[in-house]
């Protein structure tokens, strides 16, 4: 067996440039596979990320219409905090609204805050320090920028002590700068950043003061078992509808259910598209039928010789079987390293986290070997199907 694996691999030098095409039409396949489901990959991975920081994981709480006048204010949000199941609960407001620095105006996203909302909201400190229990009791007027504002304002990061006037109600309100932070929502800035350059986050109190909100706009609810956030959540309806004695007052979002169907989406987009690229596998073995066609017419006198001196059919067959195991093995092995290559190179230029499943790197190796080799197959049955007498009357 080791002698017919060296003559197929010397047969398969003797034709290099060809030997060289086929191999890169079969690792451009599997390259392009590996490539297409590493960001199908990551892509789930980033937008989870994404959710999770903007406090968007888990369940939020609401009234069940914007004129509902079930109330969802401080004692609202004790009665969630208390029910079995929460793990964390805090308000929020939201306002999109403009904002004015250096005589410059941008839009933005205005997030009226607690301090427990940091375990919503991905708020990583680069200066100064983010709104504290004290901010929200006296309803200072200090905020939190995002990096993303300072640097469209300022060109800088560092902007601690500055002045920021926020558009909120009908009047601009001035506000201190107390902090700078690396917050969530990083994907989501750099795809919308023509109309969201960035996010500001203002004490609750303050927020709820300048634009006349009693309530909050939302609840979010960090759950200690997602898998039983749904019983969470009819826990929470539960307590709010009997301590506010207004039924279908309140609404539930199960945003881990809703991240779970967009995973689902996003793994059925890459299947498919891993599909269309891995017709490009079976492109490559019809190519591998083809140079090995005229392998067999290029070296019929050859055979005949060797069976002229008593080699046998299955040696033959088995020749040309190693030769066409062979170019699709150093292919796929080729495009799997190219594909692993570039979405490293593009992970780190992104500076993402590399996410490569190697299931899919693996089928994609083992589809490509098992396509050549079929493919190869009939190749070989006609070169060990010649007659010597037929093979040496060829000139």
């Amino acid at each position: 067996m080791i002698e017919i694996i060296r003559r197929s691999l010397r047969m398969l030098g003797r034709k290099k440039g060809r030997t060289i095409l086929t191999v890169i039409s079969i690792a451009i396949g599997v390259a392009s596979v590996v490539i297409i489901s590493s960001i199908g990959e990551i892509g789930k991975s980033s937008v989870e990320q994404e959710l999770q920081s903007l406090g968007l994981d888990g369940i939020s709480v609401g009234k069940s219409s914007p004129a509902a006048a079930s109330p969802l204010n401080d004692l609202a949000l004790e009665t969630v905090r208390v029910q079995p199941g929460v793990q964390a609960a805090a308000g929020l407001n939201t306002e999109y609204t403009e904002l004015h620095m250096r005589s410059l105006v941008a839009n933005g996203v205005v997030w009226g805050i607690e301090p427990a909302a940091a375990q919503f909201i991905s708020m990583e400190t680069i200066y100064g320090r983010l709104i504290n229990q004290y901010d929200v009791r006296a309803g200072t007027r200090v905020c939190v920028l995002d990096q993303t504002v300072a640097q469209s304002f300022y060109k800088r990061t560092n902007v601690v002590g500055k002045t920021i006037r926020l558009k909120l109600g009908e009047a601009l309100e001035s506000f201190t700068v107390v902090g700078i932070v690396r917050s969530g929502g990083s994907l989501f800035q750099g795809l919308l950043s023509s109309y969201v350059p960035g996010f500001v986050y203002i004490p609750s109190s303050t927020m709820q003061q300048l634009t006349m909100k009693a309530d909050f706009d939302q609840i979010a609810v960090k759950v200690t078992e997602p898998k039983q956030a749904e019983e969470t959540g009819d826990r929470i309806i539960q307590a709010l509808e009997s301590s506010s004695g207004i039924r279908n007052g309140y609404r539930i979002q199960n945003i881990t259910q809703q991240k779970e169907s967009l995973n689902r989406l996003l793994e059925i987009v890459t299947q498919a598209l891993s599909l269309i690229a891995g017709v490009s596998l079976i492109v490559a073995g019809l190519g591998i039928m083809t140079v090995m066609l005229v392998s067999v017419r290029e070296r019929t006198r050859e055979i005949g010789i060797k069976k002229s001196i008593g080699a046998r059919s299955r040696v033959i067959l088995l020749e040309f079987l190693t030769e066409a195991l062979a170019i699709s093995l150093i292919g796929s092995l080729a495009g799997a390293l190219v594909g692993v290559f570039f979405v490293t190179v593009g992970c780190l230029s992104f500076q993402m986290e590399a996410a490569i499943r190697l299931d899919p790197v693996f089928q994609s190796i083992a589809f490509s070997v098992l396509a050549g080799t079929v493919f190869g197959v009939y190749p070989a049955c006609v070169a060990a199907k010649l007659r010597p007498v037929d093979a040496l009357r060829t000139l």
